[in-house]
């Protein structure tokens, strides 16, 4: 657990209060000092890319909008975008009380990326399908890219250490060992609470 995901800002609980169904427009009404960030996907790797506020994961790019659009208090506010195989986007805004951002966002290959000539097949069934999943720390993308018909991850044979996140929700950590060319599928439903409070439900069991 970091120090920065034990201590969320003021401004970022108004960010997750946004990610609730309906309630970013209701915030947006009675608080006309918030300033909003809208994002503009610039190519298809942009789409499904993880987007960070400030160090704190707020969901993937292409869902970033509607009842889950971004509203910040008036600041300076550091936005990082990530994808597996692919450079970071670094942008830091600075939002005036009630300014609307728009920020286009083109993910750009990154050159240092190898692939190995073994893989093996890690397909995905997790709730909620727009949780962010992370493969030995590096961010692969949302489950919903990784299940279904014919959908799913390649990965080097070996063990690989798989956590997936939502705002919201607690956080699954597994470990899984793959075999050249195996397909194994993952299964898992999220619980809803916060990150901190599952932590300290592991506390006191080992107590």
């Amino acid at each position: 657990m970091t120090h920065l995901r034990r201590n969320v800002s003021r401004f970022f609980l108004i960010v997750l209060l946004c990610l609730l169904p309906g309630a970013g427009s209701k915030l947006h009404a009675g608080n006309r000092v918030l300033g909003q960030i809208r994002f503009v996907a610039a190519n298809k790797a942009a789409k499904s890319s993880g987007v960070w506020i400030d160090g704190q994961y707020v969901g993937y790019l292409n869902e970033l909008k509607g009842s889950r659009k971004i509203l910040l208090l008036p600041g300076k506010h550091q936005i990082v975008v990530k994808q597996d195989g692919y450079l970071n986007f670094r942008r830091s805004v600075t939002l005036e009380p009630g300014q609307d951002v728009a920020i286009g966002v083109a993910m750009v290959k990154d050159p240092r990326s190898r692939y190995p000539a073994v893989w093996s097949h890690l397909k995905l069934s997790v709730e909620p399908g727009r949780a962010a999943v992370f493969v030995d720390g590096r961010f692969a993308g949302h489950a919903g890219e990784f299940s279904g018909l014919g959908r799913g991850m390649l990965l080097a044979p070996g063990r690989h250490r798989i956590e997936i996140e939502q705002p919201g929700y607690r956080r699954f950590v597994t470990t899984v060992d793959l075999l050249p060319h195996q397909k194994m599928v993952l299964k898992t439903k999220l619980l809803k609470g916060s990150i901190e409070r599952a932590d300290a439900l592991i506390r006191q069991k080992r107590k």
